[in-house]
């Protein structure tokens, strides 16, 4: 006789239960009654033949195989919802619900560019918006509670590929009386023996930065650091120093009357990619294009130093997960910088 099989149903149930650790929330969220919610994780319970949820009046608790079958459960459901995904897409591309990750220092300055050509272009699309910094993202986007994320590349995060988008210099923001304000041209050596504000750790740019700073022999101030280019900006204004800034940056935190300046390298300037990264399972790479192509149809390249990469549709740079041996585990390692 076949064995009986868990329902989708109560796949969704025990899974909902994991998340919250709480009968009555993990109802709610799933739009049942707590009653309906606890009989279906007990219907599997008794399906499979082994305990999953240890209930005690203060906490829900996983057994160890519960666990595991969550694990795998999560697996089921996001095929599941690849599915429809996919047939949604190939009917109405770019349509429906795009939970969006952006790291900071490219949220400010464009996305007020990108959604209201997005929402004129596409309104049928839905952008679920959600700022953080790289590692945060890249681990929202394994658990699934990203579709997609906008930040620095290359990330090689296993299991995720990359869309580029666009290439930035990096710009030299100064005092609007420092002898470099207004230069072009600037050799990278110029920064010599400057002292330079940087972000404050964790973030990629700041990593980026570092590299220019090794490279030109100038040094941080690291007294003075900021969470936020906006902080790090309204620093130099007061004449603390000198900061490198992303070109599409510029436009947003320097601008007349604020007492500040810019100057641009010489080429090859330093400069970052900017792209797309998503699951290699997802099933809406076709979507992932065309927004692809949306974000650089509003890039500032009249204006800025910003260059689009990547003619749509883009081919995905595919970082596959490393093979697993038997009892063994791929691992991610150290978490890349934060953007």
């Amino acid at each position: 006789m076949a064995q009986p099989q868990p329902t989708l149903a109560q796949l969704r149930a025990l899974v909902g239960v994991a998340d919250h650790r709480h009968f009555g929330r993990a109802a709610a969220s799933l739009h049942v009654s707590q009653p309906t919610l606890s009989s279906a994780v007990a219907a599997l319970e008794r399906t499979l033949g082994i305990q999953l949820v240890e209930r005690t009046t203060r906490s829900v608790l996983l057994t160890p195989v519960g666990e595991e079958i969550v694990r795998r459960a999560r697996g089921v459901l996001g095929a599941l919802d690849d599915i429809t995904q996919l047939a949604v897409s190939a009917r109405e591309p770019l349509t429906g619900d795009i939970r969006l990750g952006v790291i900071p220092t490219v949220a400010p300055y464009l996305l007020p560019r990108l959604l209201p050509s997005l929402r004129a272009r596409r309104p049928e699309a839905r952008l679920r918006l959600r700022e953080a910094q790289t590692h945060a993202l890249l681990e929202e986007l394994r658990g699934g509670a990203l579709d997609l994320a906008l930040l620095a590349l290359p990330n090689d995060e296993p299991g995720v590929a990359e869309l580029p988008l666009y290439d930035e210099d990096f710009v030299l923001v100064t005092p609007a009386d420092h002898p470099m304000a207004g230069g072009s041209g600037l050799p990278v050596g110029a920064l010599g023996g400057q002292e330079l504000l940087l972000l404050e750790d964790g973030h990629c740019f700041r990593a980026q930065a570092l590299d220019v700073c090794r490279e030109a022999g100038a040094r941080e101030r690291s007294a003075l650091r900021g969470a936020s280019l906006s902080t790090i900006v309204q620093m130099v204004a007061g004449g603390l120093g000198l900061t490198l800034v992303p070109a599409a940056a510029v436009g947003v935190e320097v601008g007349e009357g604020r007492g500040l300046a810019t100057a641009t390298f010489r080429d090859p300037a330093p400069r970052r990619r900017i792209g797309l990264a998503f699951r290699t399972t997802s099933a809406r790479v076709a979507d992932w294009n065309l927004l692809a192509a949306e974000i650089r149809a509003t890039l500032p390249v009249t204006e800025l130093r910003v260059t689009p990469v990547g003619d749509p549709p883009a081919t995905a740079i595919r970082r596959d997960l490393p093979a697993v041996g038997a009892g063994g585990q791929a691992g991610s390692g150290e978490p890349p910088d934060e953007a």
